[in-house]
């Protein structure tokens, strides 16, 4: 069977994933891995929350594929599961303000590296509010349409790409005041 799943499109695999076939869930997991690793990665900050965030939301996903009311949302709705972990996530650690603080304290002597272009990110990433950063996420490292955006934050398509124009150009002037 494991041949057969590996040829199967998405929906088909996903509704034998919705009929109880844990084979199916993780080809459906290996399929979609790297985006919800990348989206929690750069919603978090770091390889090990983004880690932990992300075997949560699989866990929940197996849990609830009983739920899933149609296979071609399969994709909106891992990611809306994962989107939740990460904001759980999120409260249970530091806020914002002393991440802010932190990255502040970093000495500014010597070149620019991967690290500082990673932190002056990061730093500019934080300016925005949260459902701003989640459409930044969904949209760049996510791939999701407007449509599919709006739909998982609850804004019209319109609303989704009025704050992402906003958001990127935030984060634009941000790192042009760092540089």
């Amino acid at each position: 069977m494991t041949g057969e799943i590996r040829q199967a499109t998405d929906l088909q695999t996903v509704d034998l994933a919705r009929a109880g076939s844990m084979e199916a869930f993780c080809e459906m997991y290996d399929r979609y891995k790297d985006q919800l690793y990348r989206y929690a990665f750069y919603r978090l900050g770091n390889r090990e929350d983004a880690e932990d965030v992300v075997q949560d939301c699989i866990l929940d996903a197996w849990r609830q594929i009983g739920k899933l009311k149609s296979s071609e949302a399969f994709h909106s709705w891992i990611f809306k599961i994962l989107a939740g972990c990460c904001s759980k996530k999120i409260r249970g650690t530091i806020s914002q303000r002393e991440k802010i603080e932190a990255l502040k304290q970093e000495p500014e002597e010597g070149p620019r590296t991967g690290f500082t272009d990673h932190l002056m990110l990061e730093q500019a990433f934080s300016h925005l509010d949260e459902q701003s950063r989640d459409i930044v996420l969904l949209s760049v490292v996510g791939g999701f349409t407007s449509e599919e955006v709006g739909r998982m934050v609850g804004l019209r398509p319109g609303s989704v790409r009025s704050r992402l124009s906003r958001s990127l150009k935030k984060m634009r002037e941000c790192l042009e005041d760092e540089s």
